[in-house]
């Protein structure tokens, strides 16, 4: 998968999905592009998988786009095949073209992900991260919207998620300015959810205790939570209903409570 940019591990439900590009803080290239949707694909037809840490190999999470492919951008024609441009392509439907997927895939995964967040998260990076659950940062970590500084705008998905997490005139100011934050700041803006010395440990450890929760259930609440003022109140209502449902007295919901009554761990059955 995408030269083995991306590397997945799983283990007990939980999904460690590493960037495994190091010698160059991870930027992305069309490999690492092809990598992220490829694992986000391939995570979401697995009904295994109860939740999702999205991390990158050595110094960095992602350092943004790669230089090389942003030259090639640069140097390509309006419709060249084969350059970084074809990452504006819209396959299968799907509402987001090929390189906006690499961060709206794991939006879409029907399971938690948890973004570890360390060294830099930098234009297309930060985006990566912005696209998962939950962020967990390092206090020295270095985020920013930074394409600004190449005369652009974010669009692999950032004007979307950026207002969702932070008041909209912040989410003005850091794309107009592509300012570097620290994790510290991420946190104090609301773009991260918390703080790690170690945030992969703490992803995984995260993760771990999720994936242990009726499987059913967590799905139900990503997919209400990410709808949640997207639709209107009456439909909204609705569906919590209709989730709830569909949970109570299912052989999940009765585990979860026999467990607990039992106090010893449940057992859950993965959806089909």
């Amino acid at each position: 998968m995408g030269e083995q940019r991306v590397t997945i591990e799983i283990r007990d439900g939980v999904a460690d999905v590493r960037m495994n590009r190091p010698d160059k803080l991870n930027a992305l290239d069309n490999a690492m592009f092809a990598g992220l949707v490829g694992a986000a694909e391939q995570l979401a037809a697995d009904p295994s998988v109860r939740a999702v840490v999205l991390s990158g190999e050595g110094r960095a999470f992602c350092a943004g786009l790669d230089m090389a492919s942003f030259q090639a951008m640069r140097d390509a024609g309006p419709r060249e095949e084969g350059s970084v441009r074809s990452l504006g392509k819209r396959e299968g439907g799907s509402i987001a073209n090929f390189g906006q997927r690499a961060a709206y895939g794991w939006t879409e995964l029907p399971v938690p992900v948890i973004a570890a967040v360390h060294g830099h998260a930098l234009g297309g990076g930060f985006q990566v991260a912005l696209g998962a659950d939950i962020r967990i940062v390092a206090p020295d970590a270095k985020l920013s919207v930074l394409e600004i500084r190449w005369g652009l705008v974010p669009d692999m998905t950032g004007t979307q998620m950026l207002p969702k997490l932070v008041p909209l005139d912040v989410a003005k100011e850091l794309t107009w300015t592509g300012r570097i934050i620290s994790g510290e700041e991420a946190v104090r803006l609301g773009l991260a959810t918390r703080l790690s010395d170690d945030p992969r440990r703490d992803a995984l450890e995260l993760a771990s205790a999720i994936a242990r929760q009726n499987p059913h259930a967590i799905r139900a609440g990503k997919s209400l939570l990410n709808q949640s003022g997207t639709v209107s109140a009456a439909q909204q209502l609705l569906d919590e209903s209709k989730e709830m449902g569909a949970l109570i007295s299912s052989p999940n919901q009765v585990e979860a409570v026999t467990a607990y009554m039992e106090q010893r761990e449940p057992v859950f059955t993965d959806p089909k």
